[in-house]
């Protein structure tokens, strides 16, 4: 990921209109700021969600609140609690997330 042309700025996440998008179960709530070909985002899933896909998208993601659940197609799992992160690239290992309890995110991808 290279950053330019990118002036600097604030961003006030509250003032940035929400948009739903389905699980199978649940829904995540998006805040999104796109800066060239980089997006930005606050999601929050509620409680009981499961994503409708495995993702193959890199992201780095940081749990700010909740518990995020992440399973690897693999068959590997890892939790994420407030102030543990991930990050994968494209491409790199298909994953989807799930929370029983609701989490809150910061995303980069």
């Amino acid at each position: 990921m290279k950053m330019h042309g990118i002036p600097f700025g604030t961003t006030d996440w509250s003032a940035i209109p929400p948009t739903e998008h389905a699980g199978t179960i649940g829904r995540a709530i998006w805040r999104t700021q796109t800066f060239g070909d980089i997006r930005v985002r606050i999601v929050e899933y509620t409680p009981g969600y499961l994503a409708d896909h495995w993702c193959e998208k890199g992201h780095i993601l940081l749990c700010l609140d909740g518990r995020l659940d992440t399973e690897l197609k693999d068959g590997r799992k890892f939790v994420l609690t407030p102030g543990v992160s991930y990050q994968v690239a494209d491409g790199a290992e298909p994953h989807r997330s799930s929370t029983d309890i609701g989490a809150k995110l910061f995303i980069v991808d």
